[in-house]
């Protein structure tokens, strides 16, 4: 990523944020989640809607952003996905900071607050799609999902290429949950991507895979319903 020199207002936003973060910290909310597998090396159980609240008092700031996730605490990591400004955020950047999630919560914090915002989304998301790291996976899906609900703008095409990645990682048990409701937003998406999903679910059925079998018949079912259908009509 690009070195950027510090100044002191940003120093000061980011003491303040520090200050405000150990203030409304709950350490019976951050043994729940250490219990649940959420780990992070520093975690103060602060709530997702008080961060929120915390972010809507500053202004987006890309070096304030960066300050924060270097910090390497829940809080000022998830703080950071809020507080970046999308039109200064890299590749390199995206790379970095996926690779380096400990889990699937920053990891939706991440795609859904700021990477769907980047002109790079759809790059990533394919990337990570083919990616070896399994959270570099799960990030690719659901910021796929996300793009799919989000993105009104983005033409069917755009999401052509994820269909020849999606079977290998169907086989992953692990990505059913994600697999399934980014693939239910995008087959609900417009009448060409339900098709498109539905022939992908007779895909997941042939696998060898019993997770891609059940993944395909739940997606099936859910896409031929009369209520997606009916969704689609109007």
């Amino acid at each position: 990523m690009d070195f950027i020199l510090d100044n002191n207002e940003t120093e000061q936003q980011y003491q303040a944020l520090l200050k405000a973060i150990k203030l409304r910290k709950s350490g019976e909310v951050a043994d729940s989640m250490n219990q649940k597998g959420f780990n992070y090396k520093l975690n103060w159980g602060v709530s997702i809607l008080d961060l929120r609240e915390l972010a809507k008092q500053y202004e987006a700031n890309h070096l304030l952003a960066l300050k924060l996730w270097n910090k390497q605490w829940r809080e000022t990591m998830i703080l950071a996905t809020l507080l970046d400004n999308p039109d200064e955020v890299s590749e390199e950047q995206m790379d970095f900071w996926t690779k380096s999630f400990e889990n699937m919560e920053i990891a939706e914090q991440a795609s859904s607050n700021l990477w769907v915002k980047s002109k790079f989304a759809f790059v990533k998301a394919l990337e990570w799609c083919r990616g070896k790291k399994h959270i570099v996976h799960f990030t690719g899906i659901h910021l796929l999902g996300r793009l799919a609900i989000t993105d009104k703008n983005a033409i069917n095409e755009m999401f052509e290429p994820f269909f020849e990645e999606l079977p290998t990682l169907a086989k992953d048990e692990k990505l059913f949950t994600p697999l399934y409701r980014t693939l239910i937003a995008l087959g609900t998406r417009s009448k060409q991507l339900n098709e498109q999903c539905c022939e992908l679910a007779k895909t997941f059925q042939l696998s060898d895979s019993e997770n891609s079998v059940q993944l395909g018949e739940q997606l099936y079912d859910e896409l031929t319903s009369d209520y997606v259908r009916e969704t689609l009509e109007d």
